[in-house]
């Protein structure tokens, strides 16, 4: 199991201040898009030359941790020294392979609002002030497997900095065993609140619980668009499972049926030490949260691992639609 493993270095870094809402720091109106000439041209040089040239700047807390040859959804935090949240108008990543090679980028990064209305926003939220509230994005190419080394060139009082990762290089595989787009969807019997007796605490750590247990996904699977959500609000080790169930409700609150909506949390009896459920394992996911939508013939249709906002999920179901 590795979600200690791959995530212990990114928790020393942003967990007390991954909900930070001062004034500098709060989850204030999104910026505007970043542009790839508003970054330097990494032709030529290395990504130790291009740090150098950068200069020291925040902490790049990366989300996403299973990555493949071709096009992937990074999503990353960006921290100061006094791990404190950044909000920035700018920011963009550089790979290149670990221990030499051409940097490829830069990849302009998207600001993603992890907000909800109040009606939608749990307990637990509310009382975490480590919940995240913001995740950057970038779509990024990588020609083949191996271990990257990774940067981000952020902007901080109109100069650009380097954000080093704190979670050491990425690593892409060639065939991630998570089911991707295009793959069929792994049937599994998921927990419903009639399985329950109506209480929810078994299968649900969100306060109060989520209203996504009504169908189990063995039995609605290849009839109707689905959409599966893997997350513990209660025990999230990267601190965004709440935030991401709290958007998931929202964004069901505006579908009206149509498509079912599923939230199956991660460890056997909702203790961390009895490890995964079986539904977990036999999706092959090794960290938290994980969402899925998928379509009425029961394939994937789109995949989203970590932190993500109200309109990716959106933009999640209309591929499945």
């Amino acid at each position: 199991m590795l979600f200690a493993a791959l995530l212990v270095a990114l928790l020393a870094v942003v967990a007390p201040g991954c909900g930070d809402s001062d004034d500098d720091n709060g989850d204030e109106a999104a910026p505007p898009p970043a542009k790839a000439e508003d970054f330097p041209d990494p032709s030529g040089k290395t990504i130790a030359e291009l740090r150098n040239e950068l200069g020291p700047g925040p902490v790049l807390a990366p989300s996403v941790f299973e990555l493949e040859p071709g096009r992937n959804r990074i999503g990353f935090g960006i921290f100061d020294r006094a791990r404190k949240q950044v909000i920035t108008n700018k920011a963009a990543l550089y790979v290149a392979p670990a221990g030499g090679g051409k940097v490829a980028g830069p990849f302009p990064a998207r600001y993603e609002s992890l907000e909800v209305k109040p009606q939608f926003q749990s307990e637990g939220v509310k009382a975490d002030p480590d919940s995240a509230t913001s995740v950057y994005v970038a779509d990024v190419r990588f020609p083949r497997p191996g271990a990257y080394e990774v940067l981000a060139a952020v902007g901080l009082d109109d100069n650009l900095t380097a954000a080093t990762s704190a979670a050491g290089p990425l690593r892409v595989v060639k065939d991630s065993a998570v089911p991707e787009p295009g793959e069929a969807a792994v049937s599994v019997h998921t927990p419903t609140v009639a399985d329950v007796g109506g209480d929810l605490a078994q299968i649900d750590t969100r306060v109060p619980p989520s209203t996504m247990h009504d169908a189990d996904l063995a039995d609605v699977l290849g009839s109707k668009p689905v959409v599966l959500l893997f997350a513990t609000p209660a025990l999230c080790q990267s601190r965004v499972c709440g935030p991401v169930v709290d958007i998931a409700e929202q964004v069901k609150a505006g579908h009206d049926g149509d498509a079912e909506f599923i939230h199956m949390e991660i460890f056997n009896d909702n203790e961390f030490d009895k490890g995964l459920r079986p539904q977990v394992a036999a999706w092959h996911l090794q960290t938290e949260p994980w969402l899925f939508t998928i379509d009425r013939e029961g394939d994937v249709a789109a995949r989203l691992e970590g932190a993500y906002s109200a309109p990716e999920l959106e933009a999640a179901i209309a591929k499945a639609q």
